[in-house]
């Protein structure tokens, strides 16, 4: 027996209140809408199953809903600002190695948006 995946469950009570947030930031699509539960994806993504316990969020900052790894923090902070979207918990690079930033989903939940400081300094520069 293997775990496949590890699918988080926010209750809501408007799953579509959300849909641009999660399409449109972050890039994610739609896999299944019956209405009443609405489920993102990344495109063509695999991931290994992951799931966390926290006593905090690191940093002494509120343990988020969600964490989402992404390839590119700085474009999507700059994308959330120009969107007016609350920041919770503004960029930081932080001591054990990710650089990121906790925003407001529509829906109230935390959201920690992270990439780890390895992969945003091996990649080209945008210049």
């Amino acid at each position: 027996m293997s775990v496949r995946r590890i699918v988080p469950n926010l209750q809501v009570s408007d799953p579509l209140r959300g849909r641009s947030f999660y399409t449109d930031l972050l890039g994610l699509e739609v896999v299944m809408d019956h209405g009443w539960i609405l489920t993102f994806a990344a495109k063509g993504g695999t991931a290994m199953p992951q799931v966390s316990f926290a006593v905090e969020g690191g940093s002494g900052t509120p343990v988020p809903a969600l964490s989402i790894e992404v390839d590119d923090v700085d474009e999507v902070y700059q994308r959330a600002k120009g969107a007016r979207t609350e920041i919770v918990y503004d960029i930081t690079d932080e001591p054990w190695g990710v650089r990121r930033f906790f925003l407001r989903d529509p829906y109230g939940n935390i959201v920690n948006i992270l990439s780890h400081l390895v992969d945003l300094n091996s990649r080209p520069s945008k210049t």
